[in-house]
């Protein structure tokens, strides 16, 4: 019923984007980001562009001159979400594709594998998820740096205020889902 609502009403990519916010609280994120040796400059790319934001960022990734791979680093910065040592995660691999599948393996961890910055605020508007995960065979370091702050910046429900309460219902249900 709903779900014909939102295709009946007009289109998402039309919307009147809203200001964005840092977040609803009006604090800075605490961010954990991960990088698999496929990603490193792109990690370096967003961790420069989020320190100039002041963010206090936490790197459990691979560097220069530790290889790390991501089904070692991701498991790492889940349970920092799961243990609200960190708001956000960005996760970082050749696709996202693989930090996606291991991210998702982790209860309250809502990790997304977006290839545009509008896919990036859709993953916060309509899922809520809370890892980002972005392939560095993808994106170019400022498009990147453009969707990781669309994420951080980004709202559950904005710019859908008609839906908030079947977005935040379908959330609960979601969540539920362990087989």
């Amino acid at each position: 019923m709903l779900l014909g609502e939102l295709s009946r009403s007009k289109s998402l990519a039309q919307t009147t984007p809203e200001p964005r916010k840092e977040n609803t609280m009006n604090e800075k994120l605490k961010i954990v980001i991960a990088a698999d040796p496929f990603a490193l400059t792109l990690k370096d790319a967003i961790v420069k562009h989020l320190q100039e934001k002041d963010y206090e960022i936490t790197d459990v990734g691979g560097t220069a001159t530790k290889n790390i791979d991501y089904f070692d680093s991701c498991p790492t910065a889940c349970k920092m979400l799961q243990e609200k040592k960190a708001d956000r995660a960005i996760l970082l691999c050749g696709t996202g594709m693989g930090m996606s599948v291991i991210a998702n393996r982790f209860p309250g961890v809502v990790a997304s594998c977006v290839e545009s910055v509008f896919a990036t605020k859709m993953c916060r508007t309509i899922n809520d998820a809370n890892a980002l995960c972005l392939g560095s065979m993808i994106w170019g370091d400022f498009m990147a740096c453009e969707a990781v702050d669309v994420f951080l910046s980004t709202a559950f429900t904005e710019s859908l205020p008609q839906f908030a309460s079947y977005l935040k219902a379908a959330k609960v249900k979601v969540e539920a889902i362990r087989p």
